[in-house]
């Protein structure tokens, strides 16, 4: 009997891929990340959006790897300014910058309009594709705050800032399994695995089955 097929992971983030693997314990599929195979170039990311980057990101390392993928963008959304970082949240200030340089921006830049809200959201769109076509797309989000300082150790990226107003504190001060209940990623890959679990086969997917 075949094993369960392979679905790569397009990330070579470590933190992504944890939680990932975690969400995802009970789907029919096994997990691989990019640095489990050959290099593959990274693509640029030219979408305006989210969902853009997450089809393009799907497709492109499908197409490369020949393999079955699921790709991810994510960011952080702050209304005071205009939705930045959006999109460039890993390039935020320069593609360089610390997350510690980045947070300071986002106060000083919070801090210079003292009466606007500091209502902020994660946005992450999930994209699955089979060499060149996409056979399906979620988004998650997961609406908080920015913090008036970076608070917490754990998590990765704009954890330490982003106040989550049910737990009472930022995404880095909880638990693992806090966080993935209710962060971003958690609600599209556990919609990705339920969708997975309810094909008759999780190939079908390679067939662009929704």
């Amino acid at each position: 009997m075949s094993g369960p097929p392979t679905l790569l992971v397009a990330t070579t983030n470590p933190g992504k891929l944890r939680e990932i693997r975690a969400l995802m314990s009970d789907a029919p599929v096994h997990l691989i990340g990019l640095s489990d195979i050959p290099p593959i170039a990274e693509p640029e990311e030219t979408g305006s959006t989210f969902e853009e980057n997450a089809r393009l990101k799907a497709t492109y390392y499908a197409a490369q790897s020949g393999l079955w993928t699921v790709a991810e963008d994510s960011g952080l959304v702050v209304d005071a300014l205009g939705g930045e970082p959006g999109v460039f949240s890993a390039r935020f200030l320069r593609p360089d910058a610390s997350y510690g340089e980045r947070f300071a921006e986002i106060f000083r830049r919070l801090n210079a309009q003292p009466n606007q809200s500091r209502t902020a959201r994660f946005v992450a769109a999930l994209a699955s594709a089979d060499r060149d076509h996409v056979v399906y797309e979620t988004t998650g989000v997961v609406e908080g705050e920015i913090a008036d300082a970076p608070k917490g150790s754990g998590g990765f990226g704009y954890d330490p800032i982003f106040f989550y107003p049910p737990y009472g504190s930022t995404l880095a001060e909880v638990s693992e399994p806090e966080k993935i209940a209710v962060a971003h990623r958690g609600v599209a890959f556990r919609k990705f695995s339920e969708w997975l679990k309810g094909l008759p086969r999780a190939s079908e997917a390679s067939r662009g089955e929704r």
